[in-house]
């Protein structure tokens, strides 16, 4: 039986600690425009904005159809071709939010779509305008309804950001790739890649059950 080389854990685990710091501020600010391209991008959608209903259908087929990695690929080696330059970090952030804002898009559609109709012309007769009635009415219980589609896609780009080794960026996958290719620990590697992750996931799963349970109770999602 093979055990594993506790001193290499020990004496390498700070780079993962450091590693996850990259994964976590990649993730956090690629979620957060993501649901703001959600936000806006689905409203678009319900009121049938003509020319952006088009757009924006044709945004969500194109980043639901294609990999991140050729996303990213797109955004840090084929954009200085045409003189648009970026870091790592930006063009990780943005890829995620790239691909988060469509399956955002759609779980907030959704959501909005099953709020019946009755209720913004109720506050349509009460001479609210539709901005107030989506802030105040429409968009709050399409919110609540979509907890569960929404902290499924945040734990989905959560694990997406594993790719972005693929840039150069010293995330977790890319630092346990070069402690593998440097010294062939690959259990030990691997074993601290598992834990990091389930360290930054678990949480997010844990608040996540905890938020659709509330909405259940609250008689939202049912």
């Amino acid at each position: 039986m093979k055990y594993l080389d506790w001193n290499f854990i020990t004496k390498y685990a700070p780079l993962y600690a450091e590693a996850a710091k990259l994964t976590v501020f990649i993730a956090f600010w690629g979620i957060l425009l993501a649901f703001a391209v959600g936000v806006i991008c689905s409203a678009a959608l319900y009121y049938k904005v003509p020319v952006l209903r088009r757009i924006i259908q044709a945004y969500i087929e194109l980043s639901r159809n294609t990999p991140l990695l050729v996303q990213l690929f797109f955004l840090y080696f084929g954009l200085p071709n045409i003189g648009i330059v970026w870091s790592g970090e930006t063009c990780a952030i943005i890829g995620i939010a790239f691909l988060g804002g469509s399956y955002m898009t759609e779980t907030l559609r959704s959501g909005l779509e099953s709020i019946d109709k009755i209720q913004e012309e109720s506050a349509a007769s009460l001479g609210l305008n539709k901005w107030l009635t989506m802030k105040e009415i429409i968009f709050p219980q399409a919110m609540a309804i979509s907890v569960p589609g929404i902290c499924a896609n945040v734990i989905f780009l959560i694990k997406e950001t594993s790719v972005v080794s693929g840039i150069a960026l010293a995330d977790l996958m890319y630092v346990a790739k070069d402690l593998i290719g440097l010294y062939y620990k690959t259990d030990e590697s691997l074993t601290m890649l598992v834990i990091a992750y389930l360290i930054i996931l678990l949480p997010v799963s844990i608040i996540a059950t905890l938020l659709e349970r509330r909405m259940r109770h609250a008689g939202f999602g049912n």
